[in-house]
């Protein structure tokens, strides 16, 4: 993006914070504004759209919602963003995203003394970074967070909010890493989602894509989330961080490749509605609905396949 299309971008972001929440307060009392509509469905769903056959296709159909908000309520006439993971790899402060310059998303976070962060289900150790603490510099310098943080992987979050009823306002966090893009960003973790072992059934990228952590492989979308670190590290209430979408649109952009490159597979689920099935539940099919609230009207997963649909979805990646 040039420079400009990237203030653009972040005007819109800001607008969407602004702009006030249309969720119930019955169950979304901590919603405050439109952008934490956005957070609170993603608290309110996580046990149903990680580690299970939502996971893809619901993560689709959010970043399109939420550039459908930016676009339809704040007047953003560009498109959403991605994060090449695997670009500045040998110095993350570089990147466009987080070098916490005007057209960033901001900076790393002030320093606070932490032990690092738990990653993979708790099980792959983090070191911790030189950040940790509110976002220092950039556009999202002040930006105030509402919900959450529920479960954390960053260690020494003292204030934890319990769901979405809870306000916690707090600023922004970011502890940035930079050991996990030297060691998950790698051309051949991208190559073997792509064209590689990890690749060759929708089970195999599903699985590749999230982590095997009792391997201690943290997979491309875990990787992403601990990259930025500090409030990102809560499954639940990782959306606090602008850069979430980013990272998303390039796990979808991840997918859509995958997709394109094996077409006898792109359109399967794997899992079932559940967390890693930790509450037994049947298998995942093509017709389940892709809850947004607020966000979107409800469609199923067979809508969510093909980018180039039309009912909603009409882009490509570049």
């Amino acid at each position: 993006m040039s420079k400009p299309d990237r203030r653009a971008y972040i005007k819109a972001v800001q607008c969407l914070r602004t702009l006030p929440a249309k969720s119930d307060k019955s169950w979304a009392a901590a919603a405050k504004t439109r952008f934490d509509d956005f957070v609170a469905i993603h608290v309110n769903q996580t046990t149903y759209i990680h580690g299970n056959g939502l996971f893809l296709t619901w993560h689709r159909y959010f970043v399109w919602a939420y550039e459908q908000a930016l676009r339809n309520e704040c007047g953003y006439k560009g498109y959403q963003p991605y994060w090449n993971w695997f670009a500045n790899t040998d110095d993350i402060y570089k990147s466009p995203v987080f070098d916490g310059s005007d057209t960033s998303l901001g900076g790393d976070g002030a320093y606070f003394s932490h032990n690092g962060s738990l990653a993979g289900a708790r099980t792959i150790v983090i070191p911790s970074g030189k950040g940790g603490g509110c976002v220092a510099s950039g556009p999202f310098k002040n930006t105030q967070a509402n919900i959450g943080p529920i479960s954390p992987g960053m260690q020494g979050f003292t204030d934890l909010a319990v769901d979405t009823t809870d306000y916690n306002p707090r600023c922004l966090g970011r502890d940035i890493s930079v050991y996990i893009p030297k060691t998950w960003f790698t051309t051949a973790n991208l190559l073997n989602v792509t064209i590689g072992s990890g690749s060759r059934t929708h089970r195999d990228f599903w699985v590749e894509i999230q982590g095997r952590y009792p391997d201690g492989f943290l997979g491309l979308h875990t990787s992403g989330h601990y990259t930025s670190g500090g409030d990102a590290t809560d499954l639940y209430s990782s959306v606090n961080d602008p850069a979430f979408f980013l990272h998303h649109a390039m796990l979808d952009r991840i997918y859509w490749i995958w997709q394109t490159l094996h077409p006898a597979e792109a359109n399967k689920v794997t899992g079932t509605l559940t967390l890693q099935n930790r509450l037994p539940t049947r298998d995942a099919t093509i017709d389940e609905p892709l809850n947004m609230g607020v966000n979107g009207e409800t469609f199923k997963i067979r809508d969510m396949f093909n980018t180039l649909g039309g009912s909603p979805l009409c882009y490509i990646y570049l």
